[in-house]
């Protein structure tokens, strides 16, 4: 597949300090009809992709949890820039050993749903971020 273009809107923004592959061009896609899905197609979004060691380190600073995790957001809201989604992919593939890019397509899109304000702690809430993962990733959620 081809990269989108660096300009393009909306504007995503990436930074991939791991060794794993993947398709950068694809999540950049993702992301952006994401953001249009949403009502945001001038927005700009940074998403990083790191390694374990780079993760575990946000996890305990920001959350105060040890050990790495998937997925992290970080809300920014200023000078047009929504927010930083950070991903772990070897978090990512072990959460999913049969289909590591599926994985990966899943927490961006739940990372950036989580900077447009959805949250999953109550059924409700849940039901409706999960309907939204499904329908801009296209993976089923468990």
């Amino acid at each position: 597949m081809d990269v989108p273009e660096p300009g393009g809107h909306p504007a995503v923004l990436v930074s991939n300090r791991q060794d794993l592959p993947l398709d950068e061009g694809a999540l950049i896609a993702l992301a952006r009809a994401t953001l249009v899905g949403e009502g945001l197609p001038d927005a700009e979004l940074s998403v990083s992709f790191v390694n374990e060691a780079e993760m575990a380190d946000l996890h305990v600073r920001y959350m105060d949890e040890e050990g790495p995790t998937d997925v992290l957001s970080f809300a920014q809201d200023e000078d047009g820039l929504l927010g930083d989604v950070v991903i772990c992919p070897a978090v990512a593939a072990r959460n999913d050993l049969a289909h590591p890019d599926a994985e990966l397509r899943l927490l961006l899109v739940h990372g950036i749903l989580h900077l447009l304000g959805h949250d999953h702690e109550a059924d409700e809430e849940k039901a409706r971020m999960w309907a939204l993962q499904e329908r801009y990733s296209g993976v089923v959620a468990p």
